[in-house]
């Protein structure tokens, strides 16, 4: 697959979105100085590999009565570090996504100890230039990491507290569950998984172990390496 041209905004002023988005099945405080809102929140997350391709996947959500909320979009991410390595180091993120035109900027925590799910404090917001704000964090002394793209449908089913994220990737395809723990236990058995099956490790860990057993392929997860 080739990335489709014409992602990038033409640049302008940087402008800090007042509303931060929050997933469902989070748990957020807010601080509002100069009616400024900031807000944290914790995410709680599994992944699930799929081994029948997405239009499977797809067909046994709708069974379940989840409907995409959204088209089929690609998402190409661009995260960003400290000369060492320090974020990754100590398991942090620093990330600048572009999806449907959009720009988002996303810091997430270290992982919270937990039995099988992924939980991590998450901030995120949209920026008008993500272009713009990479050149503003490589002023600031951070410099591009690991880039990745995949293409996400998001799903979601009527009085349900979570959201499923159909992903294809360039090493195969995932679904992302997001939520309460039970609703994440709940929701998986539903779709035929089980607790062994779940998956807490980012797509650069997976990307990385990827590397070690496929030989000499490109630094970074994407569909089309310019």
């Amino acid at each position: 697959m080739v990335r489709p041209e014409g992602l990038e905004p033409p640049a302008y002023w940087f402008e800090a979105s007042r509303s931060i988005q929050l997933s469902y099945g989070r748990m957020a405080s807010s601080y509002h100085p100069n009616e400024h809102r900031f807000t944290m929140a914790v995410e709680t997350e599994i992944k699930l590999r799929l081994s029948e391709g997405p239009e499977r996947a797809r067909a046994i959500l709708e069974q379940h009565g989840f409907h995409a909320t959204g088209p089929r979009e690609l998402e190409t991410n661009q995260t960003f570090d400290v000369p060492g390595s320090e974020l990754r180091q100590t398991a942090r993120l620093l990330r600048v996504r572009s999806a449907g035109g959009r720009w988002t900027v996303t810091y997430k925590g270290p992982p919270i100890a937990s039995d099988r799910h992924k939980s991590r404090e998450e901030i995120e917001t949209e920026v008008s230039d993500g272009v713009a704000f990479g050149h503003i964090l490589a002023r600031l002394g951070y410099q591009p990491s690991f880039a990745y793209e995949k293409f996400r449908t998001t799903f979601e089913a009527a009085g349900e507290d979570g959201i499923v994220a159909l992903d294809e990737t360039p090493i195969g395809d995932f679904l992302e569950l997001e939520g309460s723990g039970s609703w994440i236990d709940q929701t998986a058995v539903t779709l035929g998984f089980a607790p062994a099956d779940y998956i807490t490790s980012s797509y650069a860990a997976l990307y990385e172990e990827y590397r070690r057993t496929h030989g000499t392929v490109p630094r970074d997860m994407q569909f089309h390496s310019p």
